[in-house]
């Protein structure tokens, strides 16, 4: 999708607000966009912004990040060594259900007369918030507000409540509080959902046909219930428990119940005019990978106990604290932008924390705690575009991402023996820490993730200093990362030693299992030496641990100087006759894909072509030559940059939400600025405008990383490598400023981006030195402002004929250009623009 900067979100519905998500009235038509929109969670726990009624909803969920249940991959030909296990995340039961009945008649939105709506998140809150007033069929009149939060400072604990007051007339009101297993096939009508997913959609997760959660346990007193289950395969367990608590100077009579699978508490109350009902009802998950199922009963019952004794409010209080934190150094402010962009980057943002503030050394999935897409899996995107914001703005909260991976390197370990390597190879796609991919060649073959997760972890050691981290928890993964490549690779004599890297995938998934790809060589280069760097500065300055090290891992002095031996001999892949570097070894010889004339309705490509069909193309799923670009940007001339961004970009057909950030970032480092905000809006509105289509399976929560990223990488300019931190900005043209914090070891540092000047200044901690366009500046507590001439160079938009089309190769050949199948004849001239999604 093409953007020229139009606010692509309909602001009667959605009316712009600096700190909040506001929703005026509610609509059946984008239902599973919304309930995404409107999740509430903290990286542990997530709930989807259902209505508490239950009704109308596309997707009902609730998730606890890692509980999964595993299932038998079914390979139509088996080889060894394929992932033979298939993990998906559960869709726990759901607590979220507060039914509201007046006069017997259901609250049901699609149906009802509401005379006024709105629902809400404030940032600085974290609370989900309802309020409208109801015509029932009667003609009576009442206002029903609701709320819920799930808490980040207690990571079990959600609360919610519902408040209902007759304003005309009184009634009969009947308040059913519910905990129901939904996971199993059925409603709480006992009808089966629509399968309304498409199920060759590989970004979906897989329905279950058999009973996922079995029932074990169900107990209630006076106000508690707790339901207590098993997954039928992996063995996890989980209680669910909820307290409840009436307000009202109205006659009540309470009911409560449980059985297998479900729980409920009901309040049938004589309402009058004027005299409010509220209910409190807080909710406590607990979850394991084996522990007994009355123990996690005991877990709920002292989470609730606690809630019980200090009351609801001072969760709220404390949710509020805890986001003041957040904000004080994750809020990125624009000034002079169009309506709607300060609250889009706000709400990217926020969508950091609710991934994984409470995380808590799982990995962060690629959908959060907000739907089941990519079947809860944890991929590469976590290293690549989420740990980085974290890094400079929470530093604790990307350290626990990290040790996700720290944690599960014996199965890393594990699956490199697999594969026949020494060393270790993480997964593509996981829960556990197993391979989960059952297409080897789009997944397994991405061996770049380890040096992705090595990057991470450099990258976190030069902004934080921490060197604890770094050599006792982090330097094994380095290690194992590192031996990897060495055993991987190998040497050919080629006009001198050179070292190859074959049978691989890099992040472009339209072209997979190739030679020397350059994304994987520049980035298993980079692991090599930073994983050498940091064994011989332990050395240096940790010679016990060193040695202790050294004897547990079996490492030599002489296996570390291979690793900067092959980093020395790896193969860079550069093509003279067009001035670029190619993706991979053979990646020229192929032809382009003429994205222009592919119509819209066979896009994205992996939905509507064979992956043979793709891989027979110069066609880009999501930017890959490109990420090298920027994540290993020293290594590259600003020439070389803007001759591989040109020619990549017309290729890429951004089917990938992962792309357009990356891209933002380069075109403005190369000065192809109006691309540069063009892919920027793609990336901040890919959820709240559903620019993929695919929103109603969950946050695209990498996306939401690289908005960061865009605005302080790509606008600021900052880069903080093996040179000093340094800044190159990039101010969008009908911006005034930006302004951003970063830490930095133990300062605390604003920036702020202006036409004519940028402005560093340490609001706590050690003074600091940054390089500004190649001058170094000292920068302490008083205000630094350092003029800008520009804002660096300013070129056309890519518009018109790809570089290469209509020439030909070094061999003689000529470069052409089609579409598969739909067109028939070879498209020699015809201009391929860049992609919009």
């Amino acid at each position: 999708m093409t953007r020229t900067g139009t606010d692509p979100m309909d602001r009667w519905r959605f009316p712009d607000d600096p700190w909040a998500i506001v929703e005026t009235a509610p609509s059946t038509d984008d239902l599973g966009t919304t309930e995404t929109l409107f999740s509430v969670g903290n990286g542990y726990l997530g709930m989807r912004g259902n209505p508490s009624e239950g009704r109308d909803s596309f997707s009902h969920g609730t998730y606890i990040n890692g509980f999964h249940e595993i299932w038998d991959i079914h390979h139509a030909e088996n080889a060894y060594g394929f992932a033979r296990t298939g993990q998906t995340i559960v869709n726990v039961p759901d607590a979220k259900l507060m039914k509201l009945y007046v006069d017997d008649e259901p609250l049901l939105l699609s149906v009802n007369e509401i005379q006024s709506y709105k629902r809400w998140i404030d940032f600085r809150e974290g609370v989900l918030r309802r309020e409208l007033v109801w015509r029932t069929p009667a003609g009576k009149l009442l206002r029903v507000a609701t709320s819920r939060m799930v808490s980040f400072t207690h990571r079990h604990m959600a609360l919610m409540s519902i408040e209902v007051t007759m304003l005309e007339g009184d009634a009969p009101i009947v308040i059913s509080s519910q905990i129901l297993n939904r996971e199993d096939g059925m409603d709480e009508y006992h009808v089966r959902p629509e399968d309304s997913g498409n199920a060759d959609d590989p970004r979906q997760a897989r329905k279950f046909a058999d009973e996922v959660l079995v029932a074990e346990k169900d107990w209630h007193s006076d106000r508690r219930m707790i339901l207590g289950f098993h997954t039928a395969r992996s063995g996890m367990t989980l209680a669910v428990g909820a307290d409840h608590e009436i307000t009202t100077d109205n006659e009540c009579v309470s009911l409560i119940d449980t059985e297998p699978g479900c729980g409920k508490r009901v309040y049938r109350i004589e309402a009058t005019q004027g005299r409010p009902i509220r209910v409190d009802k807080a909710v406590a998950y607990h979850s394991s990978r084996g522990v007994p199922v009355h123990e996690l009963f005991d877990r709920v019952r002292r989470s609730l106990d606690r809630v019980r004794e200090q009351g609801h409010r001072v969760y709220y209080d404390e949710q509020r604290e805890w986001l003041d934190d957040y904000w004080a150094t994750a809020d990125v402010e624009v000034e002079g932008a169009p309506a709607g962009i300060q609250q889009a980057v706000r709400w990217n943002l926020f969508q950091i924390a609710q991934a994984s503030a409470r995380a808590d050394q799982r990995g962060i999935p690629a959908k959060g705690v907000t739907g089941s897409g990519y079947e809860g899996h944890y991929f590469w995107d976590t290293e690549v575009y989420v740990i980085p914001m974290l890094t400079y703005t929470h530093p604790r909260i990307a350290e626990n991402a990290l040790r996700f991976r720290v944690n599960t390197l014996p199965q890393a370990r594990r699956r490199a023996e697999e594969l026949s390597e020494r060393g270790a190879l993480f997964p593509w796609r996981t829960i556990t820490g197993e391979e989960a991919s059952a297409y080897y060649a789009a997944g397994t073959a991405q061996y770049h993730i380890n040096a992705d997760i090595a990057h991470a972890i450099m990258n976190h050691a030069r902004a934080t200093g921490d060197k604890t981290f770094l050599f006792r928890d982090a330097a094994p993964v380095l290690v194992e990362t590192a031996r990897m490549w060495a055993d991987l690779g190998f040497w050919r004599i080629n006009g001198g030693r050179e070292f190859h890297i074959h049978g691989v995938t890099g992040p472009d998934e339209y072209t997979t299992v190739v030679n020397n790809n350059l994304y994987t060589n520049v980035m298993a280069r980079a692991n090599l030496i930073d994983a050498a760097s940091v064994m011989r500065r332990m050395r240096d300055e940790d010679p016990l641990w060193y040695e202790h090290l050294c004897s547990e891992l079996d490492l030599t002095e002489d296996e570390v100087g291979g690793w900067e031996e092959c980093a020395a001999g790896m193969v860079i892949p550069f093509d003279d006759t067009f001035g670029i570097h190619p993706q991979d070894d053979q990646f020229l010889s192929r032809e382009l894909w003429d994205l222009t004339n592919t119509p819209a309705d066979r896009r994205p490509l992996l939905l509507h072509y064979h992956p043979l069909v793709i891989y027979r193309f110069q066609v880009l799923k999501q930017a890959d030559v490109v990420l090298a670009l920027f994540l290993q940007g020293d290594q590259f001339t600003q020439a070389v940059k803007l001759a591989d961004f040109e020619y990549y970009d017309p290729i890429t057909t951004g089917d990938s939400s992962l792309s357009a950030v990356v891209q933002s970032v380069m075109a403005a480092e190369v000065g192809h600025q109006e691309m540069a905000m063009e892919y920027f809006l793609d990336a901040l509105y890919c959820d709240l405008a559903d620019t993929h289509h695919n929103a109603s399976d969950g946050v695209h929560v990498a996306s939401t990383g690289g908005v960061w990223g865009c605005l302080v990488h790509g606008f600021v300019g900052m880069r903080n490598d093996r040179e000093n931190l340094r800044f190159d900005p990039r101010l969008p043209a009908q911006w005034t400023s930006i302004k951003h914090h970063m830490l930095i070891g133990d300062s605390h540092m604003l920036v702020k981006l202006e036409r004519d000047a940028i402005t560093f200044q340490i609001l706590s901690g050690h003074d600091r030195e940054v390089t500004v366009r190649g001058e170094l500046h000292h920068i302490g507590v008083e205000p630094v402002r350092i003029p800008l001439g520009d804002q660096g160079p300013l070129r056309p938009s890519l518009r018109g004929t790809h570089p290469i089309s209509g020439l030909r190769r070094a061999d003689g050949s000529l470069i052409t250009a089609e579409v598969p199948g739909s067109i028939a004849e070879t498209i020699v001239s015809s201009p391929i623009l860049p992609s919009r999604d």
